[in-house]
């Protein structure tokens, strides 16, 4: 039986095994266990920044959810971004990601949060398919990005 459950900080080498299979996924980023357990850590050990959510089958962590939170001035309430989402491919197909995202969307009213933005790589349309069913549509805004690090 699945459940859902926050993440703690013993789950972080499984949760860095996860952004793995993310990271291999996208255009911009690559693995780096060192960072990913440093930002996973803060997360984890201040609700403020954010929350991490994960999906376990026979206490083994199989997916994750991440949101962190801000303030938009447009809106002026708090706001979340969702920052990484992903299934192990073993558990795929099973609703482990609609889950997720459902209990992501829940946490996010119940903390105040007015709005969820999320970014997907172009190339991955099955991803974009999958929030759009979830009630996602695309803005009008571009991402662009100045990295401050190296």
């Amino acid at each position: 039986m699945m459940q859902l459950t926050s993440a703690n900080t013993s789950d972080i080498p499984a949760l860095c095994a996860l952004l793995d299979i993310l990271f291999s996924q996208e255009a911009e980023f690559k693995p780096d266990h060192e960072a990913q357990s440093r930002g996973l850590a803060r997360i984890l050990s201040n609700p403020e920044i954010g929350l991490i959510v994960v999906a376990r089958q026979d206490s083994q962590v199989i997916g994750m959810v991440n949101l962190l939170y801000t303030v938009s001035t447009a809106l002026g309430e708090r706001v979340a971004l969702l920052e990484d989402m992903v299934v192990s491919p073993a558990a795929r197909g099973a609703g482990v990601g609609s889950r997720l995202l459902e209990q992501a969307i829940q946490f996010a009213r119940l903390n105040g949060c007015k709005r969820i933005t999320l970014l997907t790589d172009c190339a991955n349309e099955s991803a974009q398919r999958f929030y759009q069913r979830h009630g996602f549509g695309f803005s009008a805004m571009i991402p662009l990005r100045l990295s401050l690090g190296e």
